[in-house]
């Protein structure tokens, strides 16, 4: 199974601003490797806090290249 590992800070303004829209909206960051990579922003729903959205992730992803779980290392 292929995985990404990324750092991401979004404030919880930001989150609200740019990717609530049920999951619709893209989410761009570059991976530790330097891999760009694209995915929905709902998925960062349960690990949004007062805070935002801060720490390292990472993405799995299926044979088919689909993703099948992101979790936060830190």
């Amino acid at each position: 199974m292929a995985q990404v590992e990324f750092d991401l800070a979004i404030s919880w303004e930001e989150y609200l601003r740019h990717y609530q829209a049920q999951g619709r909206l893209q989410v761009t960051v570059m991976a530790l490797d330097g891999r760009r990579v694209r995915f929905p922003a709902g998925i960062l729903q349960r690990f949004v806090l007062s805070d935002g959205v801060r720490g390292r992730f990472v993405i799995h992803f299926d044979q088919q290249g689909r993703l099948s779980s992101i979790a936060r290392l830190r």
